[in-house]
């Protein structure tokens, strides 16, 4: 499982918009990897910044090839993605 945080590019909302429906459809037809997603907000909570995702991928080569197939990616909306090892332990 991994932990990514993918921060957009500034100026980016428009990039993002334009590609959600997309992006949302690629994540539900992947439904059994996605453990939670949701947006990045700023501290205002308004302004979208980024992403983040649980993905329950068993390698990194799995969890690169996901990530690069998502519209978003696809659409140069990142200027980051950081993406840890996760080890989920609650809720049980």
């Amino acid at each position: 499982m991994f932990a990514v945080q993918c921060w957009d590019k500034a100026g980016a909302l428009p990039i993002r918009m334009d590609n959600r429906p997309l992006h949302l459809e690629f994540l539900a037809a992947h439904a059994d990897k996605v453990v939670l997603a949701g947006p990045l907000l700023s501290e205002d909570r308004q302004t979208l910044v980024g992403s983040l995702l649980v993905l329950d991928f068993a390698d990194r080569a799995a969890l690169d090839d996901f990530l690069a197939r998502d519209p978003y990616a696809k659409a140069g909306l990142f200027e980051r993605v950081d993406a840890v090892p996760f080890r989920k332990v609650l809720p049980k």
